[in-house]
């Protein structure tokens, strides 16, 4: 019986090393197979470096990050700035789902503070939706598959949404065991450091996640290093109750009940 698989789609090379890679080593180590990938190349984060030099450094940086997580990488599609939610580059990334099949599949957030992200959100939900749909052609084509995925939201930057109303996860992973090896994975990309301290004065790259990790710790009251996750709707994806990231972790997982009660609230 083959493994279970998860996948984090990010929108550019670094996105998932900040916001996921915690709860993808974790999986990791409770039996899945890991994927990970992302949307953008990254041609346009540099006052230094041209695009054409800049796609192959940061191409380099996230396969060996991806090295250190241990975890299947999978080739960016589109330039940054054009992740747009259109045809092509959904069924290329439908593809990537049928090829590799999914129980869990951790997303960006539905609203965040750039576009790419959010437009990185609505294609990954997408393109699961359409995994078993025998009339949606991928490119490459690849065969439908039937099999049921789970999909986690993951936290958007400054836990903030693009209206600065406060975003809560419904799910905290206790990544403090495998925070050194997420920041090692983080600390490959180093072609973001200075570009992100210049344009979005984040004047260190490490501290900035590091800060996240704690502040979504602080509000799980119970985890030093926590990564905050939402679980999509299930229509369409998997059974009503499905939650095999908390059946995966246990103890590592914790339910926000609040949360959960303020859905039933509609609030």
């Amino acid at each position: 019986m083959s493994a279970p698989r998860a996948l984090a789609i990010g929108a550019h090379p670094d996105d998932v090393e900040f916001v996921m890679a915690g709860t993808l080593l974790l999986l990791r180590d409770a039996g899945y197979e890991i994927h990970s990938m992302n949307v953008a190349n990254g041609s346009l984060g540099s006052h230094v470096y041209p695009s054409a030099k800049l796609r192959r450094m940061r191409l380099a940086e996230v396969r060996a990050a991806s090295r250190i997580l241990g975890a299947t990488h999978h080739p960016p599609l589109v330039e940054d700035l054009a992740v747009y939610y259109e045809p092509r580059t959904l069924h290329r990334l439908a593809a990537v789902i049928r090829e590799v099949g999914p129980t869990i599949l951790l997303v960006p957030s539905p609203a965040d503070y750039m576009e790419d992200h959010t437009n990185t959100c609505r294609l990954a939900v997408s393109a699961a939706f359409v995994r078993s749909m025998e009339n949606c052609r991928t490119i490459p084509p690849r065969k439908p598959w039937t099999g049921d995925v789970t999909i986690y939201h993951a936290m958007p930057a400054g836990l903030r949404d693009p209206l600065r109303r406060r975003v809560i996860p419904g799910l905290f992973v206790d990544t403090t065991s495998v925070f050194p090896t997420k920041l090692a994975a983080l600390a490959e990309h180093r072609s973001q450091q200075d570009w992100l301290a210049e344009t979005q004065k984040m004047n260190s790259y490490l501290r900035a996640m590091e800060d996240l990790s704690l502040g979504v710790g602080r509000l799980s009251r119970r985890f030093r290093h926590a990564e905050g996750w939402r679980r999509h709707l299930h229509l369409g994806f998997c059974a009503a109750d499905a939650d095999p990231l908390r059946d995966a972790l246990g103890k590592r997982c914790l339910v926000n009940r609040a949360y959960e009660r303020a859905l039933e609230r509609g609030a």
